[in-house]
């Protein structure tokens, strides 16, 4: 019977990956206990041995690309940990009893750990570099791109579910005269939201999205439907549907999967996005079926890789003022999100959609790129 160690081996060879390698995607092992964390633990194993310290390599989103594309998911045995997160999935509904845990997890650890990351806008969502390699303009291509999308016209009334620091909201009131209402539940990023806005008509509140009643003339929801879960898509649906004007359109930008899941990636679910779930195409088609027709479905998931490149990039440059605040550990555990996400969408297990939604209005709607 095959040690650990050589069976650590034997799946990182699937991978072209070489232990003590002098390539970038190589890994070099600095506790021996490493091998059998990751054949008991998988991913979580994996995630937390890098927080650890137990293993390094020179491009964390290089390692991971191989590991995606060769699928080396594929060749390790299911472990309890694994069999343990699917039946909690399949068994109970966290993201509808816990609807604000993410806010306080994830987006409240501190603004001033995003505003180093991000652009001025504070998009913390996949940019749209088309015809440009600058991340503010790129994020302003993507804010346009939806406004655009939307046919977003003077006056209107905009949703935006899930509006983050308010960025999208502030330029689409600016440039296209709309007036707004932002929804957050994150009251850090409300905080934000509100003073970015002062003096717009736009209104940010901290509230679950399912407490809106209102009618709106154009919907936007950017990175939130991951927060919901599979078992409430059909609720969220029906919520947009509700708030949406007959004539109205609705643009949803997600994250997407290749495969229906209806659990979230161990370590990520843990350390990151604590009961996030990436949606797949069926699972989207199957929840609008009774509320939407789809007029428009555009995959730009390949601006991800480089969008998290700059991301990082950003942070490392504004660590040493960080680091007064946080850890070794956390920054570990922050380049382990970023740049394993990036090697993720680098081999396209990861996708970006943007998807436009109606009631059934008449005509042809005009797709924009």
């Amino acid at each position: 019977m095959a040690s650990a160690k050589e069976e650590v081996k034997r799946l990182l060879k699937i991978a072209d990956i070489e232990i003590d390698g002098k390539r970038d995607s190589d890994i070099t092992i600095h506790d021996e206990r490493i091998y059998k964390r990751v054949l008991s633990e998988a991913n979580m194993g994996l995630g937390e041995g890098c927080m650890d310290g137990w293993w390094t390599t020179k491009s964390i989103d290089k390692f991971i690309y191989k590991i995606m594309k060769s699928n080396l998911k594929d060749h390790i045995k299911i472990t309890p940990s694994i069999i343990k997160l699917y039946l909690r999935a399949k068994l109970s509904n966290k993201q509808k009893s816990r609807a604000l845990n993410i806010g306080e997890w994830h987006y409240d650890i501190g603004n001033d750990l995003y505003k180093s990351m991000l652009d001025n806008y504070m998009q913390y969502s996949c940019a749209y570099f088309k015809g440009t390699e600058d991340l503010e303009k790129a994020q302003i291509n993507k804010m346009d791109l939806i406004c655009k999308k939307l046919q977003l016209k003077k006056g209107e009334t905009l949703l935006d579910i899930g509006c983050g620091w308010g960025g999208l909201l502030n330029y689409a009131a600016k440039k296209y005269g709309i007036k707004g209402l932002g929804i957050t539940v994150s009251k850090e990023q409300a905080k934000i939201a509100n003073e970015r806005n002062k003096g717009l008509p736009v209104e940010i509140k901290v509230v679950d999205y399912r407490k809106i009643n209102q009618k709106f003339d154009k919907i936007v929801s950017v990175g939130m439907i991951e927060h919901v879960g599979p078992k409430n898509y059909k609720e969220y649906m029906k919520t947009a549907s509700n708030c949406l004007k007959e004539k109205g359109l609705f643009l949803l930008h997600t994250i997407g999967g290749k495969k229906s899941n209806s659990s979230g990636e161990a370590w990520m679910d843990k350390y990151i996005f604590p009961d996030g779930v990436i949606p797949s195409v069926k699972q989207l088609s199957k929840a609008v079926e009774k509320y939407f027709i789809i007029e428009d479905l555009h995959n730009f998931g390949a601006y991800y890789d480089k969008t998290l490149l700059v991301w990082n990039k950003n942070f490392q440059k504004s660590w040493k003022k960080l680091s007064k605040k946080y850890d070794e550990r956390f920054k570990r555990m922050w380049e382990y999100y970023i740049l394993s996400c990036a090697g993720s969408f680098r081999a396209r297990h990861l996708q970006l959609w943007q998807i436009v939604l109606s009631k059934g209005r008449d005509g042809v709607y005009n797709s924009i790129r």
